[in-house]
């Protein structure tokens, strides 16, 4: 039987029927698909409010057979916001233009950015409201996915003296865990961002909380001992990795840009096509504000 926490929680209705494309949820409850739609070009005002419509409701939107230069891509990014610099770029380590992150894995690469759950540049003060993207090259014989998981969801099914314990902590989240740990990178001068967010946030739009640590930059929370920190951040990665509920697969094909809410949502790339080549590029939108509860 379940418990009363998981009971309480169902997916939200959301819509599906739109007039400028047509739309495939991919779950319930996160992700959908979206086709008929050409992003390489302006929008006119009834595509632009039904796509940030469909943005808030399925968090994760996978927009297929799209032509797009870099220009048309930052273009697209730009509807939504100033474009954000990751901040690998400031260290010279990730190509020369500063509003475009090459996403690319070869049999040559030692890592493959994002293998493993997180969201994206939590590290900053205000870390991207979203990030789109667009995939050029994929493997030949499948492989590739990026799964991406609710993160109202996985608030809404701890239970109630688990809430109640993590809402008034809050969380360092340091970029040299990732840029310096994983990924080998000289820091710049003044080295990487390192910022505290709540451990619960509140969705700015939607109101709904958000649980807001992940793997790939929370070092700890605030206050408590080592011990203690570490078992409560394993346990919630757990959570997170470990109950599928929460997850939607996407399956790149090239010519597709996958535009996600980077405030509610982890996601995680998965290497499994050795020695064959992934290639992308990613635009980031910077945020409005700091996460807050």
């Amino acid at each position: 039987m379940l418990n009363s926490t998981k009971d309480r929680t169902s997916a939200p209705e959301y819509r599906t029927q739109y007039e400028s494309f047509e739309l495939t949820p991919l779950t319930p409850h996160i992700g959908a698909e979206i086709r008929g739609l050409d992003v390489s070009r302006p929008l006119s005002d009834e595509e632009d409010l039904e796509l940030r419509q469909a943005f808030q409701d399925w968090m994760v939107l996978v927009i297929r057979d799209q032509e797009l230069t870099r220009e048309q891509h930052k273009a697209f990014g730009r509807r939504f916001g100033k474009l954000h610099t990751h901040p690998m770029h400031k260290g010279g380590h990730r190509g020369s233009d500063p509003e475009i992150l090459p996403v690319v894995t070869t049999a040559d690469a030692a890592y493959t950015a994002g293998d493993g759950w997180h969201t994206d540049v939590t590290c900053d003060e205000i870390p991207p409201f979203g990030s789109m993207l667009y995939v050029s090259e994929v493997p030949p014989n499948g492989g590739g996915d990026t799964l991406y998981a609710d993160m109202a969801l996985a608030w809404e099914l701890l239970s109630d003296p688990v809430k109640q314990m993590l809402e008034p902590l809050e969380a360092v989240h340091d970029g040299a865990i990732p840029y310096v740990g994983a990924y080998r990178s000289t820091p710049p001068e003044g080295g990487y961002p390192r910022n505290r967010h709540p451990v619960v946030i509140r969705h700015p739009d939607t109101g709904r909380k958000i649980l807001y640590v992940n793997s790939g930059f929370t070092s700890h929370i605030v206050g408590l001992t080592p011990i203690e920190s570490r078992a409560i951040l394993e346990m919630l990665y757990r959570h997170i990795a470990s109950t599928p509920r929460l997850h939607c697969r996407v399956t790149w094909e090239p010519g597709t840009l996958t535009f996600w809410d980077n405030r509610c949502t982890q996601h995680h790339a998965v290497w499994d096509y050795y020695p064959h080549t992934r290639r992308g590029e990613r635009v980031s939108v910077v945020g409005e504000k700091r996460p807050s509860r």
